[in-house]
């Protein structure tokens, strides 16, 4: 069995603002990396294997808990196309009832020029099935997008309604991959430990 334990990373400008990020390469807050390096992994996740989206964000959210995370292209961000950097509010002004009507497709929601929860997961699965043949434990830096699609495929959830769980962004989540590298939940919101 291989586990995977997930990190979203530090709080940006425009996480506070509620605008959706995706790929725009915003730098995480100075305050929360400050509060980060303040805390530390519980063990024994910080021995394992890291890697992290390759966007600046998650590579900052990985050196202020001393991580040596290798970046990794499989972790980047949901594409959000049309819709980036806009909040709720204003998709909703902006696209009316088409808006709302892709909301309800949950897992294939589909921003213009953008990807699909459904195309993350299928982006996904291969790096989770070579990870699980691997055998190695190992802990990713990521996105909210990328954690949601594997929390959906751990869960069979269609993105419908609330999640099975209510994740803290601010912890781990671990889940235990299948020789297929489909991932099953094994412990979720494992909080970060004081330096």
């Amino acid at each position: 069995m291989t586990d995977l334990v997930l990190l979203r990373h530090a709080r940006t400008a425009w996480n506070a603002e509620k605008r959706l990020q995706g790929r725009t390469d915003i730098p995480a807050l100075e305050e929360s990396l400050a509060s980060l390096r303040q805390q530390a992994l519980p063990a024994p996740y910080a021995g394992w294997q890291w890697r992290s989206s390759p966007l600046l964000r998650t590579r900052q959210t990985a050196e202020a808990l001393g991580l040596a995370a290798q970046p990794d292209p499989a972790l980047i961000e949901t594409s959000w196309g049309d819709y980036e950097g806009l909040t709720i509010a204003e998709l909703q002004a902006r696209y009316g009832a088409a808006f709302a009507e892709n909301e309800a497709r949950g897992l294939d929601l589909l921003p213009p020029n953008g990807e699909s929860p459904r195309q993350v997961q299928a982006r996904l699965l291969p790096w989770l099935a070579e990870l699980a043949q691997s055998g190695v434990d190992t802990g990713a830096v990521t996105h909210k997008g990328v954690i949601r699609a594997i929390l959906a495929l751990a869960y069979d959830w269609p993105m419908l309604g609330k999640p099975p769980v209510k994740l803290d962004w601010q912890a781990l989540h671990v889940f235990r991959l299948q020789a297929d590298g489909l991932p099953r939940p094994l412990s979720m919101n494992v909080t970060l430990v004081p330096r």
